[in-house]
Protein backbone atom coordinates (compact mmCIF):
# COMPACT_ATOMS: atom_id res chain seq x y z
CA UNK A 1 0.00 0.00 0.00
CA UNK A 2 1.72 3.41 -0.80
CA UNK A 3 2.19 6.56 1.10
CA UNK A 4 -0.62 8.17 -1.03
CA UNK A 5 -3.59 5.73 -0.09
CA UNK A 6 -2.79 5.78 3.67
CA UNK A 7 -2.13 9.52 4.68
CA UNK A 8 -4.96 11.95 4.92
CA UNK A 9 -5.43 15.28 3.19
CA UNK A 10 -4.64 17.11 6.10
CA UNK A 11 -1.50 14.60 6.46
CA UNK A 12 -0.90 16.15 2.93
CA UNK A 13 -0.93 19.51 3.87
CA UNK A 14 0.98 19.59 6.54
CA UNK A 15 4.29 21.88 6.12
CA UNK A 16 3.29 23.61 2.87
CA UNK A 17 4.00 26.90 2.50
CA UNK A 18 1.04 29.63 2.37
CA UNK A 19 1.08 30.15 -1.45
CA UNK A 20 1.23 26.42 -1.88
CA UNK A 21 -2.18 25.71 0.39
CA UNK A 22 -4.08 28.48 -1.06
CA UNK A 23 -3.29 27.06 -4.97
CA UNK A 24 -4.30 24.06 -3.59
CA UNK A 25 -7.19 25.18 -2.22
CA UNK A 26 -8.05 26.96 -5.20
CA UNK A 27 -7.51 23.79 -7.45
CA UNK A 28 -10.17 21.79 -5.67
CA UNK A 29 -12.67 25.27 -5.27
CA UNK A 30 -12.98 24.51 -8.51
CA UNK A 31 -11.69 20.85 -10.09
CA UNK A 32 -10.62 22.17 -13.43
CA UNK A 33 -9.27 20.10 -15.92
CA UNK A 34 -6.62 22.43 -17.09
CA UNK A 35 -4.38 24.38 -13.98
CA UNK A 36 -1.64 27.12 -14.84
CA UNK A 37 0.23 27.49 -11.50
CA UNK A 38 3.08 30.29 -12.08
CA UNK A 39 5.50 30.47 -8.90
CA UNK A 40 8.91 32.04 -8.90
CA UNK A 41 12.09 29.76 -9.26
CA UNK A 42 12.39 28.56 -5.77
CA UNK A 43 9.18 28.76 -4.13
CA UNK A 44 8.56 25.05 -4.36
CA UNK A 45 6.33 24.40 -7.63
CA UNK A 46 7.25 20.51 -7.48
CA UNK A 47 5.94 20.01 -3.89
CA UNK A 48 2.69 21.78 -4.85
CA UNK A 49 2.40 19.69 -7.67
CA UNK A 50 3.16 16.42 -5.90
CA UNK A 51 1.12 17.06 -2.78
CA UNK A 52 -1.74 17.97 -5.87
CA UNK A 53 -1.09 14.06 -7.53
CA UNK A 54 -1.19 12.32 -3.76
CA UNK A 55 -4.24 14.22 -3.45
CA UNK A 56 -5.83 13.21 -7.16
CA UNK A 57 -4.65 9.71 -6.72
CA UNK A 58 -6.03 9.12 -3.12
CA UNK A 59 -9.65 10.58 -4.47
CA UNK A 60 -9.22 8.11 -7.47
CA UNK A 61 -9.95 11.32 -9.61
CA UNK A 62 -6.85 9.38 -11.97
CA UNK A 63 -4.83 6.35 -11.51
CA UNK A 64 -1.60 7.04 -13.19
CA UNK A 65 1.22 10.21 -13.28
CA UNK A 66 3.00 11.44 -16.24
CA UNK A 67 5.72 14.38 -15.78
CA UNK A 68 6.92 15.89 -18.49
CA UNK A 69 10.16 18.41 -18.17
CA UNK A 70 13.03 19.67 -20.05
CA UNK A 71 16.01 17.86 -19.51
CA UNK A 72 17.31 14.26 -18.77
CA UNK A 73 18.17 15.46 -15.20
CA UNK A 74 14.74 17.01 -14.37
CA UNK A 75 13.54 12.89 -14.98
CA UNK A 76 15.27 11.93 -12.43
CA UNK A 77 15.17 15.06 -9.90
CA UNK A 78 10.75 14.34 -10.25
CA UNK A 79 11.27 10.78 -9.71
CA UNK A 80 13.08 11.34 -6.41
CA UNK A 81 10.76 13.95 -5.10
CA UNK A 82 7.69 11.89 -6.16
CA UNK A 83 9.39 9.04 -3.99
CA UNK A 84 8.97 10.77 -0.82
CA UNK A 85 5.01 11.05 -1.57
CA UNK A 86 4.71 7.18 -1.73
CA UNK A 87 4.48 8.16 -5.94
CA UNK A 88 6.78 5.72 -7.88
CA UNK A 89 7.48 7.46 -11.03
CA UNK A 90 10.06 5.60 -13.79
CA UNK A 91 12.38 8.31 -15.17
CA UNK A 92 14.39 5.37 -17.54
CA UNK A 93 10.90 4.93 -19.71
CA UNK A 94 11.86 4.84 -22.92
CA UNK A 95 9.80 5.11 -25.99
CA UNK A 96 11.09 2.09 -27.48
CA UNK A 97 9.19 0.03 -24.03
CA UNK A 98 5.76 0.59 -25.17
CA UNK A 99 4.49 -0.58 -21.49
CA UNK A 100 5.46 0.86 -18.11
CA UNK A 101 6.24 -1.54 -15.51
CA UNK A 102 2.87 -2.86 -13.21
CA UNK A 103 5.43 -1.60 -9.97
CA UNK A 104 4.83 2.18 -11.37
CA UNK A 105 2.26 4.55 -11.36
CA UNK A 106 3.70 6.54 -13.84
CA UNK A 107 6.53 7.70 -15.81
CA UNK A 108 8.90 11.20 -16.41
CA UNK A 109 9.47 12.22 -20.15
CA UNK A 110 11.07 15.05 -21.82
CA UNK A 111 9.34 16.90 -24.54
CA UNK A 112 11.42 15.89 -26.53
CA UNK A 113 10.82 12.43 -26.14
CA UNK A 114 7.25 13.25 -26.30
CA UNK A 115 7.69 14.81 -30.00
CA UNK A 116 9.43 12.37 -31.41
CA UNK A 117 6.57 9.32 -30.37
CA UNK A 118 3.40 11.40 -29.82
CA UNK A 119 0.59 8.28 -30.29
CA UNK A 120 2.61 6.14 -28.16
CA UNK A 121 1.79 8.68 -25.22
CA UNK A 122 -1.28 9.67 -26.21
CA UNK A 123 -2.08 5.65 -26.12
CA UNK A 124 -0.40 5.46 -22.48
CA UNK A 125 -2.38 8.46 -21.34
CA UNK A 126 -5.79 7.19 -22.93
CA UNK A 127 -5.47 3.42 -21.33
CA UNK A 128 -5.72 5.06 -17.43
CA UNK A 129 -6.87 8.22 -16.42
CA UNK A 130 -4.07 10.37 -16.25
CA UNK A 131 -3.08 13.59 -14.58
CA UNK A 132 0.12 15.23 -16.82
CA UNK A 133 2.47 17.64 -14.70
CA UNK A 134 4.17 19.99 -16.97
CA UNK A 135 7.17 21.12 -16.23
CA UNK A 136 8.58 24.72 -16.99
CA UNK A 137 5.73 24.06 -19.74
CA UNK A 138 6.90 26.93 -21.49
CA UNK A 139 9.10 24.40 -23.40
CA UNK A 140 6.26 23.22 -24.69
CA UNK A 141 6.41 25.78 -27.52
CA UNK A 142 9.89 25.60 -27.93
CA UNK A 143 9.44 24.39 -31.72
CA UNK A 144 6.01 24.68 -33.62
CA UNK A 145 6.33 20.41 -33.96
CA UNK A 146 6.60 20.06 -29.87
CA UNK A 147 3.50 22.09 -29.35
CA UNK A 148 1.30 20.38 -31.77
CA UNK A 149 3.17 16.94 -30.32
CA UNK A 150 2.31 17.75 -26.67
CA UNK A 151 -1.30 18.34 -27.58
CA UNK A 152 -1.81 15.14 -29.62
CA UNK A 153 -0.55 13.43 -26.77
CA UNK A 154 -2.02 14.66 -23.63
CA UNK A 155 -5.21 15.71 -24.76
CA UNK A 156 -7.04 12.82 -23.45
CA UNK A 157 -5.37 13.37 -20.09
CA UNK A 158 -8.14 13.35 -17.18
CA UNK A 159 -6.47 16.43 -15.43
CA UNK A 160 -3.19 18.69 -16.19
CA UNK A 161 -1.24 20.43 -14.13
CA UNK A 162 1.53 23.41 -15.93
CA UNK A 163 3.74 24.45 -14.22
CA UNK A 164 6.63 27.42 -14.96
CA UNK A 165 8.34 30.15 -13.20
CA UNK A 166 8.57 32.09 -16.14
CA UNK A 167 5.31 32.19 -18.10
CA UNK A 168 6.45 34.31 -21.32
CA UNK A 169 8.84 33.22 -23.96
CA UNK A 170 10.63 35.49 -26.55
CA UNK A 171 8.96 34.26 -29.85
CA UNK A 172 4.85 33.91 -30.19
CA UNK A 173 4.45 30.54 -30.36
CA UNK A 174 1.43 29.49 -28.42
CA UNK A 175 1.70 27.14 -25.30
CA UNK A 176 -0.46 24.23 -24.91
CA UNK A 177 -3.00 23.85 -22.99
CA UNK A 178 -2.88 27.61 -21.54
CA UNK A 179 -5.61 29.87 -21.87
CA UNK A 180 -4.80 33.55 -23.38
CA UNK A 181 -6.95 36.62 -22.84
CA UNK A 182 -7.19 39.94 -25.26
CA UNK A 183 -6.66 42.67 -23.76
CA UNK A 184 -7.88 46.66 -25.09
CA UNK A 185 -5.03 46.49 -27.34
CA UNK A 186 -5.73 42.98 -29.21
CA UNK A 187 -2.73 41.46 -27.42
CA UNK A 188 -3.59 37.90 -26.37
CA UNK A 189 -1.44 37.24 -22.93
CA UNK A 190 -1.03 34.34 -20.87
CA UNK A 191 -3.85 33.90 -18.44
CA UNK A 192 -3.49 31.69 -15.45
CA UNK A 193 -4.82 30.35 -12.62
CA UNK A 194 -2.71 30.59 -9.48
CA UNK A 195 0.48 33.07 -9.55
CA UNK A 196 3.07 33.45 -6.68
CA UNK A 197 5.85 35.96 -7.86
CA UNK A 198 9.68 36.67 -6.67
CA UNK A 199 8.69 39.93 -4.39
CA UNK A 200 5.80 38.17 -2.51
CA UNK A 201 8.26 35.45 -2.28
CA UNK A 202 11.22 37.74 -0.93
CA UNK A 203 8.19 39.33 1.75
CA UNK A 204 7.27 36.05 2.57
CA UNK A 205 11.37 34.90 3.13
CA UNK A 206 10.66 31.81 0.60
CA UNK A 207 13.43 33.05 -1.80
CA UNK A 208 16.76 34.86 -0.97
CA UNK A 209 17.30 38.87 -2.51
CA UNK A 210 19.91 38.93 -4.71
CA UNK A 211 22.39 41.60 -4.93
CA UNK A 212 23.99 41.81 -8.90
CA UNK A 213 27.41 42.82 -9.22
CA UNK A 214 28.09 44.72 -12.36
CA UNK A 215 31.49 45.24 -14.12
CA UNK A 216 32.29 47.45 -16.82
CA UNK A 217 35.77 47.92 -18.28
CA UNK A 218 37.79 49.02 -21.58
CA UNK A 219 38.15 46.43 -24.39
CA UNK A 220 40.53 46.55 -27.55
CA UNK A 221 40.31 43.78 -30.30
CA UNK A 222 41.68 43.57 -33.51
CA UNK A 223 39.45 42.58 -36.10
CA UNK A 224 39.59 39.91 -39.36
CA UNK A 225 40.75 42.69 -41.30
CA UNK A 226 43.37 44.19 -39.25
CA UNK A 227 41.43 47.33 -37.60
CA UNK A 228 42.04 48.03 -33.83
CA UNK A 229 38.89 48.73 -32.37
CA UNK A 230 38.19 49.38 -28.34
CA UNK A 231 35.29 50.03 -26.52
CA UNK A 232 34.14 50.49 -23.32
CA UNK A 233 31.76 48.18 -21.70
CA UNK A 234 29.04 49.92 -19.73
CA UNK A 235 28.79 53.14 -21.91
CA UNK A 236 26.30 53.41 -24.65
CA UNK A 237 27.59 52.29 -27.58
CA UNK A 238 26.39 50.74 -31.06
CA UNK A 239 24.88 47.25 -31.17
CA UNK A 240 28.34 45.74 -33.15
CA UNK A 241 30.32 47.56 -30.63
CA UNK A 242 28.46 46.29 -27.82
CA UNK A 243 28.37 43.02 -28.80
CA UNK A 244 31.91 42.61 -29.87
CA UNK A 245 32.69 44.14 -26.16
CA UNK A 246 30.80 41.87 -24.85
CA UNK A 247 32.45 38.74 -25.94
CA UNK A 248 35.43 40.07 -25.39
CA UNK A 249 35.18 40.79 -21.97
CA UNK A 250 34.02 37.03 -21.80
CA UNK A 251 37.13 35.74 -24.15
CA UNK A 252 39.23 33.57 -21.32
CA UNK A 253 42.20 34.98 -22.65
CA UNK A 254 41.57 38.20 -21.24
CA UNK A 255 41.30 39.62 -17.88
CA UNK A 256 38.10 40.83 -17.65
CA UNK A 257 36.47 37.51 -16.96
CA UNK A 258 39.73 36.56 -14.57
CA UNK A 259 39.36 40.11 -12.12
CA UNK A 260 35.62 38.95 -12.27
CA UNK A 261 35.94 35.12 -11.35
CA UNK A 262 38.59 36.26 -8.73
CA UNK A 263 36.28 38.87 -7.24
CA UNK A 264 32.94 36.12 -7.01
CA UNK A 265 35.46 33.60 -5.45
CA UNK A 266 36.33 36.89 -2.69
CA UNK A 267 32.37 36.94 -2.29
CA UNK A 268 31.82 33.21 -2.02
CA UNK A 269 34.45 32.91 0.77
CA UNK A 270 32.76 36.03 2.69
CA UNK A 271 29.54 34.21 2.28
CA UNK A 272 31.17 30.64 3.28
CA UNK A 273 32.00 32.57 6.56
CA UNK A 274 28.71 31.92 7.37
CA UNK A 275 27.61 29.34 5.13
CA UNK A 276 30.08 26.43 4.82
CA UNK A 277 28.97 24.83 1.94
CA UNK A 278 28.42 27.81 0.00
CA UNK A 279 28.23 27.04 -4.23
CA UNK A 280 29.53 29.32 -6.70
CA UNK A 281 27.97 28.83 -10.37
CA UNK A 282 29.43 30.03 -13.59
CA UNK A 283 26.94 29.99 -16.43
CA UNK A 284 29.24 29.91 -19.78
CA UNK A 285 28.46 30.31 -23.26
CA UNK A 286 30.06 27.03 -24.57
CA UNK A 287 32.20 23.91 -23.92
CA UNK A 288 34.97 25.38 -24.61
CA UNK A 289 34.70 28.55 -22.30
CA UNK A 290 33.32 26.61 -19.58
CA UNK A 291 36.57 24.30 -19.37
CA UNK A 292 39.36 27.86 -19.91
CA UNK A 293 37.14 29.22 -16.87
CA UNK A 294 37.78 26.06 -14.69
CA UNK A 295 41.75 26.31 -15.39
CA UNK A 296 41.37 30.04 -14.19
CA UNK A 297 39.15 28.59 -11.07
CA UNK A 298 41.61 26.59 -10.51
CA UNK A 299 44.48 29.02 -10.39
CA UNK A 300 42.35 31.51 -8.71
CA UNK A 301 41.40 28.76 -5.78
CA UNK A 302 44.06 26.43 -5.96
CA UNK A 303 41.23 24.10 -6.92
CA UNK A 304 38.94 22.38 -9.10
CA UNK A 305 35.85 23.04 -10.43
CA UNK A 306 32.87 20.74 -11.51
CA UNK A 307 32.22 21.79 -15.32
CA UNK A 308 28.75 20.26 -16.38
CA UNK A 309 28.68 19.49 -20.36
CA UNK A 310 25.47 18.64 -21.89
CA UNK A 311 26.89 15.88 -23.92
CA UNK A 312 28.23 14.25 -20.75
CA UNK A 313 26.06 11.04 -19.83
CA UNK A 314 27.56 11.47 -16.57
CA UNK A 315 26.29 15.32 -16.11
CA UNK A 316 22.91 14.38 -13.78
CA UNK A 317 25.59 12.35 -11.64
CA UNK A 318 27.81 15.70 -11.38
CA UNK A 319 25.11 17.86 -10.53
CA UNK A 320 24.21 15.44 -7.70
CA UNK A 321 27.36 14.94 -6.51
CA UNK A 322 28.22 18.70 -6.46
CA UNK A 323 24.63 19.51 -4.79
CA UNK A 324 25.77 17.08 -1.92
CA UNK A 325 29.24 18.36 -1.77
CA UNK A 326 30.42 21.54 -0.14
CA UNK A 327 33.27 21.95 -3.41
CA UNK A 328 33.36 25.51 -4.60
CA UNK A 329 32.24 25.88 -7.91
CA UNK A 330 30.48 24.56 -10.65
CA UNK A 331 30.49 25.64 -14.51
CA UNK A 332 28.04 24.88 -17.10
CA UNK A 333 26.82 25.79 -20.53
CA UNK A 334 22.79 25.12 -20.48
CA UNK A 335 22.63 22.33 -18.29
CA UNK A 336 21.11 23.97 -14.96
CA UNK A 337 19.91 27.10 -16.66
CA UNK A 338 16.23 26.60 -15.08
CA UNK A 339 14.57 23.59 -13.01
CA UNK A 340 17.73 21.87 -10.76
CA UNK A 341 18.08 22.36 -7.27
CA UNK A 342 20.92 23.38 -5.78
CA UNK A 343 20.11 25.02 -2.70
CA UNK A 344 23.44 25.72 -1.60
CA UNK A 345 24.15 27.55 -4.67
CA UNK A 346 24.30 31.33 -3.42
CA UNK A 347 26.93 33.13 -5.75
CA UNK A 348 26.98 33.52 -9.94
CA UNK A 349 28.59 34.86 -12.87
CA UNK A 350 26.06 35.00 -15.71
CA UNK A 351 29.25 34.46 -18.45
CA UNK A 352 27.04 34.15 -20.92
CA UNK A 353 26.35 36.13 -24.60
CA UNK A 354 22.70 35.05 -24.40
CA UNK A 355 20.86 37.77 -23.86
CA UNK A 356 17.20 36.59 -23.82
CA UNK A 357 14.86 37.91 -20.08
CA UNK A 358 14.07 33.89 -20.24
CA UNK A 359 17.06 32.99 -19.96
CA UNK A 360 17.96 35.09 -17.46
CA UNK A 361 15.32 35.04 -15.24
CA UNK A 362 15.84 31.10 -15.40
CA UNK A 363 19.55 31.48 -14.63
CA UNK A 364 18.79 33.87 -11.25
CA UNK A 365 16.29 31.19 -10.53
CA UNK A 366 19.39 28.67 -9.49
CA UNK A 367 20.60 31.00 -6.74
CA UNK A 368 17.23 32.02 -5.06
CA UNK A 369 16.52 28.98 -3.53
CA UNK A 370 16.76 29.89 0.73
CA UNK A 371 17.40 27.06 3.19
CA UNK A 372 17.37 29.47 5.88
CA UNK A 373 16.01 33.14 6.42
CA UNK A 374 18.83 36.03 6.25
CA UNK A 375 20.99 33.87 2.67
CA UNK A 376 21.71 36.53 0.20
CA UNK A 377 22.35 35.60 -3.46
CA UNK A 378 24.98 37.52 -5.00
CA UNK A 379 25.21 37.36 -9.13
CA UNK A 380 27.89 38.67 -11.36
CA UNK A 381 27.61 39.72 -14.63
CA UNK A 382 28.72 42.40 -17.58
CA UNK A 383 27.24 45.85 -17.39
CA UNK A 384 25.41 45.66 -20.67
CA UNK A 385 22.69 47.84 -20.94
CA UNK A 386 19.81 44.61 -21.39
CA UNK A 387 21.47 42.69 -18.43
CA UNK A 388 21.13 45.82 -16.39
CA UNK A 389 17.54 46.21 -17.23
CA UNK A 390 16.56 42.34 -16.34
CA UNK A 391 18.43 42.61 -13.02
CA UNK A 392 16.54 46.26 -11.85
CA UNK A 393 13.34 44.47 -12.87
CA UNK A 394 13.36 41.35 -10.68
CA UNK A 395 10.50 42.41 -8.75
CA UNK A 396 8.20 42.69 -12.03
CA UNK A 397 5.46 40.59 -13.22
CA UNK A 398 5.88 39.45 -16.84
CA UNK A 399 3.58 37.34 -18.88
CA UNK A 400 3.81 35.44 -22.31
CA UNK A 401 1.75 38.00 -24.86
CA UNK A 402 1.18 36.54 -28.71
CA UNK A 403 0.08 39.13 -31.11
CA UNK A 404 3.42 41.25 -30.32
CA UNK A 405 2.91 44.56 -32.26
CA UNK A 406 5.64 45.16 -35.42
CA UNK A 407 6.93 48.80 -35.98
CA UNK A 408 6.16 50.38 -39.56
CA UNK A 409 8.83 48.12 -41.08
CA UNK A 410 6.75 45.19 -39.97
CA UNK A 411 10.09 44.81 -37.99
CA UNK A 412 9.59 42.78 -34.64
CA UNK A 413 11.51 44.23 -32.11
CA UNK A 414 11.94 40.82 -30.02
CA UNK A 415 12.85 38.61 -32.81
CA UNK A 416 16.71 39.05 -32.37
CA UNK A 417 16.42 37.65 -28.89
CA UNK A 418 14.22 34.44 -30.42
CA UNK A 419 17.36 34.31 -32.72
CA UNK A 420 20.02 34.55 -29.68
CA UNK A 421 17.92 31.74 -27.74
CA UNK A 422 17.91 29.35 -30.47
CA UNK A 423 21.55 29.61 -31.54
CA UNK A 424 22.96 26.15 -30.67
CA UNK A 425 26.05 27.06 -28.37
CA UNK A 426 26.92 23.82 -26.04
CA UNK A 427 28.37 21.72 -29.15
CA UNK A 428 31.19 20.46 -27.98
CA UNK A 429 34.85 21.38 -28.21
CA UNK A 430 33.32 24.16 -30.92
CA UNK A 431 32.05 27.33 -28.96
CA UNK A 432 31.43 30.23 -31.42
CA UNK A 433 34.52 31.77 -33.00
CA UNK A 434 35.28 35.22 -32.76
CA UNK A 435 35.15 37.59 -35.58
CA UNK A 436 38.08 39.31 -34.11
CA UNK A 437 41.20 38.71 -31.44
CA UNK A 438 41.13 40.65 -27.97
CA UNK A 439 43.83 42.03 -27.28
CA UNK A 440 43.19 43.73 -24.27
CA UNK A 441 39.68 43.38 -21.61
CA UNK A 442 40.11 44.99 -18.33
CA UNK A 443 36.99 44.71 -15.56
CA UNK A 444 36.28 47.27 -13.52
CA UNK A 445 33.34 47.66 -10.50
CA UNK A 446 30.86 49.73 -12.29
CA UNK A 447 27.80 49.58 -9.60
CA UNK A 448 25.53 47.07 -7.25
CA UNK A 449 21.73 46.33 -8.19
CA UNK A 450 19.51 45.02 -5.51
CA UNK A 451 15.53 45.91 -4.75
CA UNK A 452 15.30 48.36 -8.10
CA UNK A 453 18.28 50.47 -7.16
CA UNK A 454 21.51 51.27 -7.72
CA UNK A 455 24.52 51.21 -5.91
CA UNK A 456 28.54 52.66 -5.63
CA UNK A 457 31.08 52.30 -8.36
CA UNK A 458 34.86 52.12 -8.00
CA UNK A 459 37.64 50.64 -9.75
CA UNK A 460 39.32 46.92 -8.81
CA UNK A 461 40.20 46.84 -5.73
CA UNK A 462 38.64 50.46 -4.53
CA UNK A 463 36.93 50.20 -0.82
CA UNK A 464 33.32 50.39 -3.07
CA UNK A 465 34.03 47.12 -4.57
CA UNK A 466 35.42 45.91 -1.24
CA UNK A 467 32.28 46.87 0.75
CA UNK A 468 29.94 45.05 -1.60
CA UNK A 469 32.41 41.81 -1.75
CA UNK A 470 32.29 41.78 2.19
CA UNK A 471 28.73 42.69 2.57
CA UNK A 472 28.01 39.89 5.46
CA UNK A 473 26.83 36.58 4.10
CA UNK A 474 22.92 36.63 6.32
CA UNK A 475 20.98 39.66 6.01
CA UNK A 476 17.33 39.97 6.05
CA UNK A 477 16.30 42.00 2.66
CA UNK A 478 15.37 44.88 5.03
CA UNK A 479 18.76 45.36 6.43
CA UNK A 480 20.28 44.63 2.91
CA UNK A 481 18.47 47.71 1.68
CA UNK A 482 19.66 49.83 4.83
CA UNK A 483 23.44 48.80 4.46
CA UNK A 484 23.53 49.53 0.69
CA UNK A 485 21.79 53.38 1.11
CA UNK A 486 24.08 54.05 4.31
CA UNK A 487 27.25 53.05 2.40
CA UNK A 488 25.94 55.08 -0.91
CA UNK A 489 24.91 58.51 1.14
CA UNK A 490 28.37 58.05 2.77
CA UNK A 491 29.71 57.96 -0.54
CA UNK A 492 27.91 60.64 -2.02
CA UNK A 493 29.02 62.69 1.26
CA UNK A 494 32.48 62.47 0.78
CA UNK A 495 32.48 63.34 -2.89
CA UNK A 496 30.69 66.24 -2.14
CA UNK A 497 33.25 67.39 0.40
CA UNK A 498 36.09 67.37 -1.74
CA UNK A 499 35.74 67.51 -5.42
CA UNK A 500 37.66 70.43 -5.97
CA UNK A 501 40.69 68.73 -4.27
CA UNK A 502 39.84 65.18 -5.93
CA UNK A 503 40.08 67.21 -9.40
CA UNK A 504 43.15 68.76 -8.70
CA UNK A 505 45.01 65.67 -7.35
CA UNK A 506 43.70 63.09 -9.71
CA UNK A 507 44.99 62.58 -13.22
CA UNK A 508 42.88 63.44 -16.16
CA UNK A 509 41.50 60.49 -16.86
CA UNK A 510 40.49 59.25 -13.48
CA UNK A 511 38.10 62.44 -13.00
CA UNK A 512 36.34 61.46 -16.78
CA UNK A 513 36.00 58.20 -15.54
CA UNK A 514 34.52 59.15 -11.79
CA UNK A 515 31.99 61.32 -13.09
CA UNK A 516 30.87 58.74 -15.93
CA UNK A 517 29.89 56.21 -13.33
CA UNK A 518 28.28 58.87 -11.49
CA UNK A 519 26.26 59.38 -14.31
CA UNK A 520 25.73 56.04 -15.08
CA UNK A 521 24.22 55.36 -12.09
CA UNK A 522 22.04 58.53 -12.23
CA UNK A 523 21.40 56.96 -15.62
CA UNK A 524 19.91 54.01 -14.06
CA UNK A 525 17.94 55.76 -11.73
CA UNK A 526 16.44 57.77 -14.35
CA UNK A 527 15.64 54.45 -15.58
CA UNK A 528 13.46 52.75 -13.15
CA UNK A 529 11.83 56.10 -12.49
CA UNK A 530 10.67 56.43 -16.10
CA UNK A 531 11.12 53.41 -18.30
CA UNK A 532 13.19 55.15 -20.56
CA UNK A 533 16.51 52.95 -22.28
CA UNK A 534 19.56 53.95 -20.97
CA UNK A 535 20.67 54.53 -24.40
CA UNK A 536 17.76 57.22 -24.47
CA UNK A 537 18.25 59.33 -21.78
CA UNK A 538 21.74 59.43 -22.49
CA UNK A 539 20.98 61.15 -25.90
CA UNK A 540 18.44 63.67 -24.09
CA UNK A 541 21.05 64.39 -22.22
CA UNK A 542 23.52 65.28 -24.91
CA UNK A 543 20.85 66.78 -26.96
CA UNK A 544 20.08 69.06 -23.45
CA UNK A 545 23.87 69.83 -22.72
CA UNK A 546 25.44 69.62 -26.55
CA UNK A 547 28.69 68.30 -26.61
CA UNK A 548 29.70 64.91 -28.19
CA UNK A 549 29.04 61.45 -27.20
CA UNK A 550 30.17 60.37 -23.68
CA UNK A 551 32.96 58.42 -24.78
CA UNK A 552 34.31 61.54 -25.91
CA UNK A 553 33.03 64.00 -23.54
CA UNK A 554 35.03 66.33 -21.54
CA UNK A 555 34.52 66.12 -17.41
CA UNK A 556 32.81 69.78 -17.32
CA UNK A 557 30.83 68.11 -20.22
CA UNK A 558 29.71 64.94 -18.13
CA UNK A 559 29.16 67.51 -14.90
CA UNK A 560 27.22 69.47 -16.88
CA UNK A 561 24.53 65.84 -18.02
CA UNK A 562 25.02 65.24 -14.25
CA UNK A 563 23.53 68.61 -13.07
CA UNK A 564 20.51 68.46 -15.75
CA UNK A 565 19.53 65.26 -14.92
CA UNK A 566 20.04 66.37 -11.42
CA UNK A 567 17.71 68.58 -12.27
CA UNK A 568 15.26 66.74 -13.89
CA UNK A 569 14.72 64.70 -10.70
CA UNK A 570 13.12 67.33 -8.99
CA UNK A 571 10.95 68.98 -11.52
CA UNK A 572 13.12 71.03 -13.46
CA UNK A 573 13.84 71.32 -17.34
Amino acid sequence: MTLVETNSTSDRLRGLRAWQREAFDEYFRRQPRDFLAVATPGAGKTTFALTLASELLARHVVRSVTVVCPTEHLKKQWAEAAARFGIAIDPEFKNGQGALGRHFVGAAVTYAQVAAHPMLHRNRTEARRTLVIFDEVHHAGDALSWGEAVREAFDPAARRLSLTGTPFRSDVNPIPFVDYVQDHNGVRRCSWDYSYGYAPALADGVVRPVIFMAYSGEMRWRTKAGDELAARLGEPLTSDALSQAWRAALDPKGDWIKKVLAAADRRLSEVRKHTPDAGGLVIATDHESARAYARILRQITGRGATVVLSDDPTASKKIKQFSESDDRWMIAVRMVSEGVDVPRLMVGVYATSTSTALFFAQAVGRFVRVRRRGEIASVFLPSVPVLLEYAGEMERERDHALDRPVNEDGFDPEQDLVDEARKKRDTPDAGDELPFETMESAAEFDRALYDGGEFGGGAPGSPEEEDFLGLPGLLEPDQVAQLLRRRNHEQQTQRRREPEAEARQAPAHEVVAELRRELNGLVGAWHHRTGQPHATIHTELRRACGGPPIAQATAEQVRQRVAKLRAWAVGER
